[in-house]
């Protein structure tokens, strides 16, 4: 049966009315069946419901974390090296321009949680492996061995006491006679997931470099110091490709003045401390300059720092703690390969006393490398620190 709407009263006796009383009943049952007076009034109660509703409820957000940040903030920085902003690639049209604020580059570590970009199934094996065992490096900077920098960051010198940094922040190390090994891990501190895990699975005598454009580079600098690995800063230099290869915007270039090739070093070591050298990212052109390299190793000296290159720089010396790797272990990315590499490393070693070996930071190659270095005590080689390999 079909519902009737009626809109006749639901009673049927009244009370008395005033004298007036019919013409206005007349006038607001004629306002009732007006459809667009109907329609507004129905209207406004379900927007007074709703509100009832709202506040006896509450907000259906409350409780849910907010965040408010000042547009004045976003994409700034506070204390960073002068000289940040010009190296940034060009915006585009469509892109805000960077304005003053208060964040920081490198004020924690960006590490606690991995990437995406790296695939959970790459580091399987290394999830489970024990934390290596080494005591932790003390914790930089260390009073007297830097001051301000460019921009307020630490700058490396020699103490009034006459100590260096290359000194302090080596990790300690004791021969035992038998043929020792270093490796060197890089390229570090540009992904979070192989960062971590070169961090923390590989053994403390390994040392670490890492990427002077790092995010969080000095909270880096103090994990890997904390698990017992000394640390070098990488040097991006200009290599023969330059610019179709180029290496960065601070890149030091062999034709630059020497005070420009200053500017850019002071640059990149005031990025973080806790370093006991530089190493070289790419830089054949750079490293076969005499006025450049000149440049560089005064400047190393005068500040107290090693170098430790990737066998790119073999034939040059210099008044500087100075050491030369003899082979890349990944240039062919099989474990097969790797495994061979490590091992013509451990022949270098029996044959000359020592020998210097560099990698970066893949998964495999942070696989191979630890699964390595376990058996060398066995095999009657032992496992060093490059700062033990360097040598003036």
């Amino acid at each position: 049966m079909a519902a009737v709407f009626s809109r006749k009263p639901a009673y049927t006796a009244a009370a008395p009315e005033p004298a007036d009383g019919g013409d206005l009943r007349a006038r607001l049952m004629a306002a009732a069946a007006n459809p667009y007076i109907g329609a507004s009034g129905a209207a406004f109660l379900f927007l007074l419901s709703l509100a009832v509703l709202v506040l006896v409820t509450g907000d259906p957000k409350a409780g849910a974390p907010v965040i408010r940040l000042s547009l004045s903030e976003i994409g700034a920085t506070k204390g960073a090296p002068d000289g940040w902003r010009e190296a940034l690639s060009t915006e585009g049209d469509e892109e805000a321009p960077l304005l003053p604020g208060q964040m920081d580059l490198s004020a924690q570590p960006f590490a606690r949680h991995a990437q995406a970009d790296a695939a959970p199934e790459d580091f399987t094996d290394l999830a489970a492996a024990p934390a290596p065992s080494g005591g932790a490096l003390v914790q930089a900077p260390l009073p007297g061995l830097s001051v301000p920098g460019p921009g307020g960051g630490p700058l490396p010198v020699i103490a009034p006491d006459g100590r260096t940094v290359a000194e302090a922040y080596a990790r300690p190390f004791t021969p035992d006679g038998r043929p020792r090994v270093a490796l060197v891990i890089g390229g570090l501190g540009l992904n979070a997931q192989t960062t971590r895990a070169a961090i923390e699975t590989l053994p403390p005598e390994i040392t670490l470099s890492f990427a002077p454009y790092a995010e969080g580079l000095q909270g880096w600098i103090d994990l890997a110091r904390s698990h017992g690995h000394e640390v070098l800063l990488e040097t991006p230099m200009e290599p023969n490709d330059y610019p179709a290869n180029d290496p960065g915007p601070y890149t030091l270039i062999a034709a630059n003045r020497p005070d420009e090739t200053v500017r850019k070093l002071e640059w990149l070591m005031s990025r973080a401390t806790g370093y006991f050298g530089l190493t070289n990212y790419l830089g054949s052109k750079f490293l076969d300059s005499d006025p450049a390299m000149a440049t560089f190793t005064t400047a190393l000296k005068a500040r107290g720092l090693a170098f430790v290159d990737d066998g790119a720089a073999a034939r040059r010396g210099g008044p500087i703690p100075r050491a030369s790797a003899e082979r890349g272990i990944d240039d062919d990315l099989s474990a097969e390969a790797i495994e061979g590499q490590l091992r013509a490393l451990e022949s270098g070693a029996s044959a000359r006393g020592q020998s210097l070996g560099v990698g970066f930071a893949y998964p495999v190659t942070i696989s191979q490398v630890r699964n390595w270095a376990g058996g060398l005590n066995a095999r009657g080689v032992q496992l060093a620190p490059a700062s033990a390999i360097a040598k003036r």
